[in-house]
């Protein structure tokens, strides 16, 4: 294959196990968070996750509140895709250093997760401030952050009508992905 269909490919192979990935970790988290199980987002992820999870599910027990079928699902969708995305660009793989990209990779996208929760639930705290009681996303996206946010809002007081936490708390995972990244 030549080099634009290697891309294209690489591209396709990228994207489509990250969104399967991504719908997989939220999830695990939104579970975790025990957000709202019958918000149509919620809905839509157990749908899309159902396929491989319930038969994973007869196999792995969760450890108390963690869905641990959801964990090695998501580790190994993830080491699958950097090992096709390796042999695509003809890179040797070793296992060892595979199965740690594949665990940083998947705590990177943790990350983005979280940062991309976070500023969907400022933007529409600026838009919408009451959106959290009337969009379904808008709740979701609320009880996700809240354990990360919490804590912070705790030591950082608002300052007048505006709330910095969530500034501080994109500013700490950003230096997380910067150290993740130097993980390999």
């Amino acid at each position: 294959m030549n080099s634009v269909g290697t891309n294209l490919l690489s591209f396709l192979v990228d994207v489509l196990f990250n969104l399967y990935v991504a719908a997989v970790v939220l999830r695990l988290l939104l579970a975790w968070v025990r957000a709202d199980f019958y918000n149509p987002l919620s809905q839509f992820l157990v749908t899309v996750t159902n396929p491989l999870l319930v038969p994973l599910r007869r196999v792995i027990p969760p450890l108390g509140r963690v869905d641990s079928a959801s964990i090695v699902l998501a580790y190994a969708l993830k080491l699958l895709q950097l090992y096709i995305l390796m042999w695509l660009s003809g890179i040797t793989v070793y296992g060892g250093y595979l199965l740690w990209a594949a665990g940083v990779k998947l705590v990177e996208l943790v990350v983005y997760i979280f940062m991309g929760s976070i500023l969907i639930e400022v933007i529409l705290s600026w838009v919408a401030p009451a959106a959290r009681y009337q969009n379904p996303v808008a709740g979701l996206v609320h009880d996700l952050n809240e354990p990360l946010m919490r804590p912070l809002r705790r030591v950082i007081p608002p300052i007048g009508m505006v709330d910095l936490s969530p500034l501080v708390a994109l500013i700490g995972l950003q230096m997380l992905l910067i150290v993740l990244r130097g993980l390999y």
